[in-house]
């Protein structure tokens, strides 16, 4: 018994190390993972979404905060939001994914986006790398 629960523990140590990044406090405690339409998740975010897309499987929008610009896509199904990242993560880039909605960024820009909008970081390979190595070098294209 006492085993599993130092287990338990030891886990939850790591997790807790994992979040602790550069941002300090902001990054301990993620905002619960935000849900809506595109428009929503602009207001969220604070930005004005500059429409690119609008079809009923995907609405894709470019957004600007500040200097930063990303791309916020929303999605019909769950389907078709796993389709769309398996194929765009050839590309590299750093992805926030939430539940049938992803932004594509730099990656400062998607860490910050995801102290408001919640959501998981994902990590694309590096483009036209057959190894599928990822965006740890120098190169952001």
């Amino acid at each position: 018994m006492t085993r599993p629960m130092l287990a338990a523990v030891g886990a939850m140590a790591v997790l807790t190390l994992a979040g602790c990044g550069a941002g300090g406090e902001k990054e301990a405690e993620a905002p619960k993972t935000a849900t809506g339409s595109l428009e929503q998740l602009a207001a969220v975010a604070k930005c004005d979404p500059n429409m690119q897309t609008d079809a009923d499987e995907i609405r894709q929008a470019i957004c600007k905060t500040g200097k930063d610009k990303y791309i916020l896509a929303t999605f019909a199904t769950d389907r078709g939001q796993a389709e769309w990242l398996n194929g765009a993560k050839d590309y590299g880039g750093y992805y926030l994914v939430g539940r049938k909605w992803v932004a594509v960024g730099q990656e400062k820009t998607v860490t910050t986006l995801q102290s408001k909008l919640g959501g998981t970081m994902e990590e694309g390979s590096a483009h036209m790398n057959p190894g599928g190595s990822h965006n740890s070098g120098g190169h952001h294209g």
